[in-house]
């Protein structure tokens, strides 16, 4: 018996789903080996730079203070970073009296090649920790936030 001409879009509608559902799906480790690099922060002139050697985390977040402050760059190290799959989670030293944490997920970006901006996103919930100094009391701002990879081209223009 052969299918009247109405079903044949039907069919050939669940022949291409079932052949999409056979694919492997490649997980988003495998697919980012490394994410190693650095990363546009909170403002635009700030910077969080990774180095992802065996699921350990290391590098650091240059925070600019402003003109209301100074002209300084504070540099925040990462004290405390791992990587297991796509989950990534670090902790800073503290500089004045202040501290960032951030956990959340790697995820892929806009850019297509590692030298493209955007190329790899951190997204997730990032900690600000206050502590005061008087009581040593922890006050924190939590924020979600998305840090995007800084392509070839702005790297270069920041040297």
């Amino acid at each position: 018996m052969e299918a009247s001409p109405r079903a044949r879009p039907f069919a050939i509608f669940l022949l291409a789903l079932a052949c999409c559902a056979a694919v492997p799906r490649i997980p988003l480790a495998e697919s980012v080996p490394d994410i190693s690099g650095e990363y546009h922060f909170l403002a635009p002139e700030d910077t969080l730079g990774i180095l992802e050697e065996d699921g350990k985390l290391k590098g650091y977040v240059d925070v600019a203070q402003g003109e209301e402050e100074s002209d300084a760059v504070l540099t925040y190290q990462i004290t405390l970073g791992t990587r297991q799959g796509d989950h990534v989670e670090f902790k800073t030293s503290k500089i004045h009296e202040r501290y960032y944490r951030f956990t959340g997920t790697v995820q892929r970006g806009r850019g297509a090649a590692a030298a493209d901006s955007d190329f790899l996103r951190l997204v997730g919930d990032l900690e600000i920790i206050k502590v005061d100094p008087a009581t040593q009391q922890e006050h924190t701002e939590r924020r979600r936030e998305t840090f995007k990879w800084k392509g070839k081209s702005e790297r270069e223009a920041e040297e």
